[in-house]
């Protein structure tokens, strides 16, 4: 009896030893990959620790994925040394739903919902831009903001454009748009700016640094102009689909906390709050035969996130992660 004990003893201790090289080699290859440096020996070892953490999350949940208990799959990516509230720091920013209403021209509700298409998606059609990175600047609301007009440029004038980010970043800090620059901002506030100056310059002219830095606008380098704000009927996801066919693409905020072990498959999930805390754009929809009615939705943490920088986003699910309370596009 004691030999057996003894054989079941060094069965687990061999299982442990293998599991922790397993995952030692995991977290190199995730260094590798993501070009990952630390500071000294003890920061890497705490990153390894919270890297072991995430990646035992990710696969209990991938278990009930592969089961067909969930509608999306998790993946290791370049937060996963990161704790949630880390990634809320870093990527994330503060929204005041006080701030949302400010500047809106028209409300955008339809009458009618009928003869709308079965799925839209505005890559198809050459209106989308490719996928952009914020880096650890909170200025998600300004990649949101100009992902949503570079769209409607196209569509109104068939010509692709890249705009500034950075052109917001810098000018909307303070009187009268108070956005935040890299600690947060709304993109109803970027889109006001826009409007009420004339224009927002070209991403080549005035290029993106990811950090807060005076405004050098110059009216010399204009790359698009707007005349008016929209907002959609917060709240509904009819109009908000409306609109994303018969529009474009829609700047929208989101309740994205459980976006940092996202890696495909349709996000459904029914904890997700009303509180937003990012924002991105919806480029169109469509239905999953795994995950049901879906969002299209472009993010701006690089193409190496999610779906080649995309996430689908459950749909028709009593406006779940508040995906359709501050729905917004500008008018051209």
């Amino acid at each position: 009896m004691k030999a057996v004990i003894l054989v079941l003893v060094l069965v687990a201790v061999v299982q442990a030893t293998s599991l922790k090289d397993i995952l030692k080699a995991e977290f190199n290859a995730f260094k590798l990959k993501h070009h990952k440096t630390y500071q000294d020996a003890s920061e890497e070892f705490k990153r390894l620790q919270i890297f072991v953490e995430n990646k035992k999350l990710i696969d209990t949940h991938n278990k009930r994925y592969v089961a067909g208990e969930e509608s999306y799959e998790m993946g290791v990516n370049k937060f996963s040394d990161m704790t949630p509230e880390e990634f809320k720091t870093l990527v994330l920013t503060n929204l005041n739903p006080a701030d949302s209403q400010e500047g809106i021209d028209y409300i955008y509700n339809p009458s009618s919902y009928v003869n709308l298409p079965s799925s839209v998606d505005w890559r198809d059609w050459g209106a989308v831009n490719p996928v952009k990175n914020q880096g650890s600047c909170a200025s998600c609301w300004a990649f949101s903001a100009v992902g949503s007009l570079e769209s409607h440029h196209f569509i109104t004038s068939y010509q692709r454009v890249s705009l500034s980010e950075q052109n917001l970043v810098d000018c909307t800090r303070g009187y009268p748009y108070y956005n935040q620059g890299c600690s947060g901002g709304w993109p109803i506030e970027a889109l006001n700016y826009v409007r009420d100056n004339g224009g927002i310059n070209t991403a080549s002219y005035y290029p993106y640094e990811g950090q807060d830095n005076t405004c050098r606008y110059n009216k010399n380098n204009i790359g698009s102009k707007i005349s008016a704000v929209i907002q959609i009927a917060s709240g509904n996801e009819a109009a908000l689909a409306s609109a994303v066919a018969n529009k474009g693409p829609i700047s929208v905020c989101v309740d994205a906390s459980l976006f940092q072990y996202y890696q495909s498959g349709v996000l459904n999930e029914p904890l997700c709050s009303q509180s937003v805390d990012h924002c991105v754009v919806i480029d169109g929809y469509g239905t999953d035969s795994v995950g049901g009615d879906y969002w299209l939705v472009r993010n701006s943490w690089g193409e190496y996130w999610g779906e080649n920088g995309y996430i689908r986003m459950a749909r028709n699910r009593n406006n779940q992660c508040a995906i359709a309370s501050y729905a917004i596009y500008p008018l051209v």
